[in-house]
């Protein structure tokens, strides 16, 4: 409906990746049996006293510096009060008027555009439990609790309202994945809920400069289901306006099986929270000298790694795609320092590593070829030692046996011939078994060569170099 536009903020909530919880030294990781890693502290037992994990604060740092934000000198906790069944205490400790970071940005690549997408805040706060509704273990009228995420040390990535389009949306939360895993402090998990996110949307007549009314999705954890959501709610939300009917401020739930959104309850505001500060932690400073101090820990991020390497000779596509992951530009670069061909060594990441790891559903890190195993055998095919072949059939083989390149090569009897005469042999022989097809060529149908060279590599057994074989063959037929 072009006479409409959406209006989209996201909050997105990363979990982060250290060794304890925010506020306790309760174990911080995922999979634990229900109710395990749990202490007074983080189930708000009477007179337990809270105590900040001084590594969360760093990566929050780290975030909102990733981001171009301002790193608060002072921050103050404050108590968000609510009542849930998994939030033990009847209020989460978070930031609400002194966040740690503010007035940010990041620079979005989309439909072919670069612009910037202003971060509002970044700030630190507790994970709350979970509700698990699984029919699996309880009836559909009951619900268990397991109190292993409270206390999680979370940072929340607050947006403004910049987006405009749900495929926009996704790819700026991608990048914000990104960053967080570039940064080592998030796993990026969505699945398992170590990156959630929140929606807020409106829509409004095209040219309008004011906000609509505002809804918040929930329960999104995939980028698929960001996508799907958005989208439902910005085509309900311009029918409604179509219409003539009036948007209510709701909190919305998303049902991926149903492929829809259904209202969970009114949204609320943020005196509806009643926060105030947090009397059991105090403020706490950060210096100028420390923040000077965590820059110099920021590594080279996504968009300055992606062209760096393609100042290397990259496409723009390669350099992406290797980019994507930090562990996989890392091996990438493992590779290249051993063999500095960067094109070859990227044409075999994306095509037969990236094919591993699909097939295996895995990542890089479990990949089994170590990278001076990968350049040693790029550089046999680089010297013309062994031809493309061959080099993909002792790559199979290093999958599951730990055997240098080279040994391989001579165990599997794979050395590339180069040796003219060797090859002209063949070749002389081939073209005496095949008379018709040569008569063929000569008369026209070049295309022909494709079937000389097919006998030609039968005949030495796949290990006559390809080159050599092309231009003994042209010579030959050429000949009157």
């Amino acid at each position: 409906m072009p006479a409409y536009e959406a209006v989209i903020g996201l909050e997105v909530h990363a979990q982060l990746s250290t060794e304890s919880k925010i506020f306790c030294g309760c174990r911080n990781k995922f999979g634990s049996s229900p109710n395990s890693s749990t202490c007074p502290v983080c189930l708000g037992l009477p007179g337990a006293l809270p105590v900040l994990n001084s590594t969360a604060l760093d990566y929050a740092i780290k975030m909102g510096l990733a981001t171009n934000c301002t790193i608060a000198g002072r921050s103050i906790f404050a108590r968000k009060n609510y009542f849930y069944p998994d939030l033990p205490k009847g209020y989460q400790i978070s930031q609400y008027e002194y966040p740690i970071c503010r007035n940010g940005s990041v620079e979005l690549e989309f439909g072919g555009t670069r612009r910037l997408i202003r971060i509002n805040r970044i700030h630190l706060e507790e994970d709350a439990g979970k509700s698990v509704h699984d029919e699996q273990y309880v009836d559909p009228h009951t619900s268990l609790i397991d109190l292993n995420r409270c206390g999680t040390p979370l940072i929340e990535i607050v947006s403004e309202p910049d987006l405009r389009h749900a495929n926009e949306a996704v790819a700026y939360l991608k990048l914000l994945r990104q960053t967080l895993q570039y940064l080592n402090i998030c796993d990026g998990n969505m699945e398992e809920g170590s990156l959630r996110c929140d929606a807020n949307i409106s829509t409004r007549p095209a040219g309008v400069k004011t906000l609509g009314t505002k809804t918040e999705l929930k329960n999104m954890n995939s980028f698929r289901n960001v996508e799907r959501a958005i989208t439902f709610e910005i085509e309900r939300q311009m029918r409604m306006l179509e219409n003539g009917e009036e948007i209510e401020q709701a909190t919305l739930l998303w049902d991926a099986d149903r492929n829809e959104a259904r209202i969970m309850r009114s949204k609320e505001e943020a005196h509806d929270y009643r926060y105030f500060p947090e009397p059991d932690l105090v403020p706490f400073d950060v210096s100028e000298s420390y923040i000077a101090q965590m820059r110099k820990t920021i590594p080279e991020l996504p968009r300055e790694r992606r062209l760096r390497f393609q100042q290397l000779g990259l496409p723009e596509y390669d350099a992406e795609i290797l980019t994507t992951i930090r562990e996989l530009a890392d091996y990438f670069e493992a590779v290249v320092k051993i063999i500095d061909q960067p094109k070859l060594v990227s044409n075999w990441i994306m095509g037969e590593i990236l094919r591993w790891i699909n097939d295996n559903n895995s990542t890089i890190d479990n990949f089994p070829v170590r990278p001076d195993r990968m350049a040693s055998l790029l550089k046999l095919l680089s010297s013309d030692e062994i031809n493309q072949n061959a080099a993909k059939t002792i790559f199979q083989t290093m999958l599951t046996d730990q055997a240098e390149p080279a040994e391989l090569v001579d165990r599997l009897q794979l050395r590339q011939v180069s040796d003219n005469s060797v090859i002209e042999s063949i070749i002389l022989q081939v073209l005496k078994d095949n008379p018709e097809e040569v008569g063929a060529y000569k008369n026209g149908k070049e295309k022909l060569i494709g079937f000389f060279m097919g006998q030609v590599m039968r005949a030495s057994k796949g290990k006559a170099n390809p080159q050599v074989i092309t231009e003994i063959l042209k010579e030959k037929l050429n000949q009157k």
